[in-house]
């Protein structure tokens, strides 16, 4: 009798577990095509709908997580740029950052996702498999300088690589651990217009979800537009501890000065380790408000770090083995946070830089871009005389970053250049004028009849629409291009000398 009873009494608490309803989560930064496909054909009897984005509040993920929202299938809709999930509609303001993901799922307070059984993320590339950092040359130059042979290096770097590289998949299986099921898109997902009538054709033919399993009739219809499937961070899965080691910067928590605590034991771990971590250490700095700083832990924590000199020596080896001008520039700015470079140090960085990048040989427009961009407040232009130091190859390029640095005759020969038969140089120019502008009208003048004159090509055409940034009004050039206009046969030039007039308003 009593084996009877029990019996009836888990049977009646399956079935009472059975009908309880599963919440489903909803994410509508973009289209809301997915969300009222799932809303319309999914029971009312099983499922509850919670929309966690609220229209004009910023902080609408962390008051889900206030109201102990727990979700047990979310469906995520918008584009997705690497750091954020967002729309292209120009009335829809909301975003989903990952770092918002991220610091709720790292600080321990929100159960939003704690229970989730499967996720849907509707957006183009959310599970690309590619690796978003690399081994570069200066994490193994690093480990060599720290004691590695060539050869050890090298499988270091790539295991390090392998940690931090951290594809867009990657990414969401850490930022959704332990999730059976996590949907999403190696590489272009379709519009909401379209993904709405395909899940419309999987519910129609008794598709289900919530389950905590594949589908693979949903993963057969959706494969063709590169839908990919795959599970949450396991503990058990390879590199499961870098988890803990990423939430040290989003844990709310952690303090201020604990996770520069933090920060500090990952550079005297490792300066591979703190290239690979560059990103999250800027982010860490940036994130940290006036009144954080003058925190006495915090000051006190700064002050400890700034005074390590064997890790500001090891810091500036990386600094000048980082081949990267982008990410040289930007480690340079972290040395300056840290109080490891005065202004005067920055500078003189900076400068080796410029010297090493055009001694390299390799320096094209998007480096004379950025040394233009590294000087627009002209403070580098006193630092000009130490590239007498270092023996410059000739080149369009060297030319345009010493008048990105103040050069009067290094302007001249790049002015000159915009006329150059060759397109790259024209480029390197273009990339010049965008920062120093051309705003003497007889200079201006000068530059413009040269390339009036020029034999009809893409070099020509590119200058011409160089020139037409620039505005021209000068009546003698423009009498000068509607003569071009009418003898050349190129249609790129036309449309060139169209634009200058459009420009101009002349059109």
């Amino acid at each position: 009798m009593k084996g009877r009873l029990l019996a009836a009494v888990l049977l009646g608490l399956a079935t009472m577990a059975g009908a309880q309803k599963q919440t489903v989560c909803t994410v509508t930064v973009n289209s809301p095509d997915e969300r009222e496909v799932f809303r319309r054909f999914l029971p009312e009897d099983r499922f509850e709908f919670v929309e966690l984005v609220q229209h004009g509040r910023p902080d609408w993920l962390r008051a889900s997580c206030e109201k102990k929202v727990e979700c047990d299938v979310l469906v995520v809709s918008g584009h997705f740029a690497g750091t954020e999930f967002y729309s292209s509609r120009f009335n829809q303001s909301e975003t989903l950052p990952v770092d918002e993901i991220e610091r709720a799922q790292c600080s321990g307070s929100c159960s939003l996702f704690s229970k989730l059984k499967e996720v849907y993320l509707f957006g183009c590339d959310t599970l690309n498999p590619t690796p978003v950092r690399q081994a570069t040359p200066e994490v193994a130059m690093s480990l060599v300088r720290e004691g590695a042979s060539p050869e050890g290096a090298r499988r270091e770097a790539l295991a390090l690589a392998d940690r931090h590289g951290e594809s867009a998949l990657e990414h969401m299986r850490r930022l959704f651990p332990n999730v059976p099921v996590i949907y999403g898109f190696s590489s272009k997902a379709p519009y909401g217009r379209v993904a709405g009538p395909m899940l419309e054709r999987y519910f129609q033919a008794g598709g289900d979800i919530g389950t905590g399993r594949v589908s693979e009739r949903l993963y057969k219809l959706f494969a063709p537009a590169s839908m990919t499937v795959t599970t949450g961070l396991r503990e058990t899965d390879p590199n499961a501890d870098y988890r803990a080691e990423a939430c040290r910067y989003h844990d709310d928590r952690l303090t201020p000065a604990m996770k520069l605590a933090a920060i500090r034991e990952t550079m005297a771990r490792s300066m591979a380790g703190t290239r690979l971590s560059l990103e999250s250490i800027e982010k860490f700095f940036a994130g940290v408000d006036p009144k954080a700083r003058g925190e006495p832990a915090f000051v006190q924590a700064l002050d400890a770090l700034t005074a390590d000199t064997p890790l500001r020596k090891r810091y500036v080896a990386l600094v000048r083995d980082t081949t990267d001008p982008a990410v040289r520039v930007r480690l340079i700015a972290l040395g300056g946070e840290i109080g490891w470079f005065s202004a005067a140090d920055r500078r003189e960085e900076q400068i080796r830089m410029v010297a090493d990048v055009l001694t390299s040989g390799g320096a094209d427009f998007g480096e004379v871009d950025l040394i233009c961009s590294l000087n627009a407040d002209r403070r580098l232009d006193g630092e000009r005389a130490w590239l007498t130091k270092v023996s410059l190859p000739a080149s369009r390029a060297s030319d345009a970053a010493l008048a990105c640095l103040g050069d009067a005759a290094g302007r001249a020969r790049t002015l000159q250049a915009l006329a150059s038969r060759e397109e790259r140089d024209v480029q390197i120019v273009q990339a010049y004028l965008r920062h120093r502008p051309i705003t003497d009208g007889d200079e201006l003048r000068a530059v413009a009849m040269k390339v009036a004159r020029m034999d009809a090509s893409g070099a020509q055409a590119r200058a011409l629409e160089t020139l037409a940034r620039l505005r021209i009004e000068d009546e003698l050039v423009l009498g000068e291009l509607r003569q071009l206009s009418e003898r050349t046969r190129s249609p790129a030039v036309k449309r060139a000398i169209d634009e200058v007039f459009l420009r101009a308003g002349r059109l």
